[in-house]
């Protein structure tokens, strides 16, 4: 049987169509996957995202234990309330997770991870954590509702006390503060989100978490679903965990060389693989397609270059663009921006081209140049 979030009563009776995602029933759209994607990216919109994992890490060297367990460099973190993307790899160097790192104060650290990898990631954590002596403890008493669009730093502010509201709209991107609602409900405000628009995730008891859904609603912001979630993500250029990568994939290979940092001195998991990779040359590079015929890019259709065959990971229709977007993995081989025709995708026997882009494709509602 699927696990619920609490807000599963509160989808139900606003017509969502539910599915099972990763084992949880959690709601693919409301009526209009298009319509929500189009309200997040003009207005606001609202997501539940009570089935990933709150982790709290704890102790003296808990901050030592993060720089030998991620990739990036927790090192980057040096004021309270600041967030850090990263890959956990295993020693081969192929991606655990990917994960957001709040850095709340020395010795307290909060991580947030994918709900697909919970029981892995749990059990990694745990084992790397005990010759650092850090406390694991995870949080499922919390839900987690994604506010997302140009107006949503707004509508999540108006329901702030009014000694928070000044605090938490001076957060910076990537940045995390505590605060609580105008009655008094305790909340963990994070300027992160998985859409390329700008809004907060907000951690909640789940004993207050209807209650702030519903207020939301009051203040104007439509919900979402996956559905929605999944063509926002892909159009800002954000890779989805088991789909465009996995633990037999590198960061380098993954298109997420930019959150590997080989500093001096930090020996963290996966590093000598890494390290070995980039001096034989990475085999694989993940590019970004646009197709500008008729048709959608979907996962594992064949992708065709001069240097070899490869696939894509994620693909959809963009409604943003108004044409077929993806993420693709295929031989390195230094594919020029802006290839027409020498790159190919066999959808159904038929061979089409493609363009190759530099992915975002879209930032902050915006095509990127050359989409």
């Amino acid at each position: 049987m699927a696990r619920k979030t609490i807000l599963n009563d509160a989808h139900r009776a606003l017509g969502a169509r539910m599915v099972d995602f990763g084992g949880w029933d959690m709601p693919l759209h409301y009526g209009s996957q298009v319509e929500e994607h189009h309200q997040v990216r003009r207005d606001a919109g609202m997501f539940d995202v009570s089935h990933m994992t709150v982790v709290d890490l704890t102790g003296a060297r808990v901050r030592e234990f993060l720089r030998h367990l991620l990739a990036n460099s927790v090192d980057k973190l040096k004021s309270p309330g600041k967030a850090l993307y990263s890959a956990m790899l295993n020693e081969q160097g192929g991606v655990i997770d990917d994960l957001i790192v709040y850095f709340v104060e020395e010795g307290f650290f909060r991580m947030v991870v994918n709900a697909a990898t919970r029981e892995k990631d749990l059990a990694w954590i745990a084992r790397q954590a005990q010759a650092f002596e850090a406390g694991v403890r995870e949080r499922p008493e919390f839900a987690i509702v994604a506010v997302q669009g140009p107006n949503a730093r707004a509508k999540v502010l108006g329901l702030l006390s009014e000694q928070d509201r000044e605090r938490i709209g001076k957060l910076p991107r990537f940045a995390a503060g505590q605060a609580r609602t105008a009655d008094g409900a305790e909340l963990f405000v994070a300027r992160t989100g998985y859409t390329g628009e700008d809004g907060f995730e907000v951690i909640v008891p789940q004993a207050q978490a209807v209650a702030l859904w519903d207020a939301l609603l009051a203040a104007g912001v439509k919900p979402a679903g996956l559905g929605a979630r999944d063509t926002l993500r892909l159009e800002a250029g954000m890779a989805l965990y088991g789909q465009d990568m996995d633990e037999t994939v590198t960061p380098f290979e993954a298109g997420l060389g930019w959150t590997v940092v080989l500093d001096a001195g930090r020996d963290f998991i996966g590093r000598a693989a890494l390290e070995a990779q980039l001096a034989a040359g990475v085999p694989r590079q993940t590019i970004g397609l646009v197709m500008d015929e008729k048709g959608v890019l979907r996962h594992g259709q064949k992708v065709l270059t001069a240097h070899g065959e490869g696939e894509i990971l994620s693909g959809t229709f963009s409604p943003t663009l108004g044409k077929a977007i993806a993420l693709a993995r295929v031989p390195a081989g230094g594919i020029p921006l802006g290839t027409d025709g020498n790159v190919r995708v066999d959808i159904r026997g038929r061979e089409v081209p493609v363009r190759v882009v530099k992915f975002p494709f879209v930032r902050e509602g915006k095509p990127q140049p050359g989409v």
